[in-house]
């Protein structure tokens, strides 16, 4: 069966459930009363859509006709499943199903992405342990030794910079640095990936470098005390950013029997919900960073155990909120 063929036969079907759904979206009939529709015939036409779109992907039928049937039926989803999700309840949603879900749905990227941060963290931080001078070709001398004083034992509050008084200033600078890391690694992928790549591993070289330097310098346990808890907000945080931005990265290289634009658009609209969530992160990360990590007077063992709790807790989050919903 051709396309043309195939959308003269269910064209009709198509037409009435895009009818009943611009009835009850819109909420009013041309009589200006309340619009009465058959739910149950709109569960009939939503299964039918279902298939005719699973024959459509299954025989490769032209981009146009796959968008107007995956439309049709995302419609059709969110009036029955979604219809009275407004407000805390969307947003309820979003936290305990479609972020989690979005993750484990491009799983792949996620486990690329951090591979490109984690091994330059560990190679460089090696290289840099054993042979300190080697700081000096990722940071100037002044910035190395700025580093030292903020995660000395004697620092007043760890990690704070120079130009911050105050732990609420370093909570803007954080939300400021932790998202302007997060966007070059999810836009760099507008440059077929190339910029998500680079970016993770820059990233994962200065982190390394930093690491390895201060563990040289006899400073490892307030160093790692420091970043340890804040970190699986923000390291997974960034990771997804570079994830959806390998996927953007991916849809232009391989677009399919789509144009690059359409595929770009749709590959943003799938990660659109990645975006929102490591966002999140990134503010609770911020948190955590100026009022719990820098604080001098809080055992170490204190915070590796609550990191401890806080790593679990993302990873679970991860791997199984939202599995019913899948």
């Amino acid at each position: 069966m051709t396309p043309l063929q195939f959308e003269e036969l269910y064209q009709t079907e198509w037409q009435e459930l895009a009818g009943l759904l611009a009835k009850a979206f819109d909420g009013k009939s041309q009589d200006g009363k309340h619009a009465q529709i058959r739910g149950e015939r709109v569960a009939a036409l939503y299964r039918r859509a279902c298939e005719h779109l699973a024959l459509a992907r299954a025989r490769a039928y032209p981009a146009y006709l796959l968008e107007r049937l995956e439309q049709l039926t995302s419609d059709a989803h969110q009036l029955i499943y979604q219809r009275h999700d407004f407000g805390l309840a969307s947003l309820r949603r979003v936290i305990t199903a479609d972020f989690p879900r979005a993750v484990r749905a491009h799983a792949a990227y996620v486990w690329i992405a951090t591979a490109l941060l984690v091994v330059p963290t560990i190679v460089i931080g090696s290289l840099v342990y054993y042979k300190p001078e080697l700081i000096l070709s990722v940071v100037s001398a002044e910035t190395a030794a700025q580093y030292e004083q903020m995660y000395s034992d004697s620092a007043e509050s760890i990690g704070r910079t120079r130009t911050a008084d105050t732990d609420w200033m370093m909570f803007g600078f954080y939300i400021s640095h932790n998202v302007g890391i997060a966007f070059q690694c999810f836009a760099g992928g507008l440059f077929g990936g190339l910029g998500s790549i680079f970016f993770l591993l820059y990233n994962g070289a200065i982190f390394g470098a930093i690491a390895g330097y201060l563990t040289e310098r006899g400073l490892a346990s307030t160093f790692f005390s420091f970043v340890v808890t804040h970190g699986a907000f923000e390291l997974t945080a960034i990771v997804l950013s570079g994830a959806a931005g390998l996927r953007l990265g991916h849809a232009l290289l391989a677009p399919g029997r789509r144009t690059r634009v359409q595929s770009l658009v749709h590959a943003a609209k799938e990660c659109s919900v990645i975006v929102y969530g490591l966002t999140a992160m990134l503010f609770i990360a911020a948190g955590i960073e100026a009022f719990w990590s820098s604080a001098s007077w809080l055992p170490h063992e204190v915070k590796y155990s609550v990191a401890a709790a806080c790593w679990i807790a993302v990873l679970g989050y991860l791997t199984f909120q939202g599995r019913r919903a899948d």
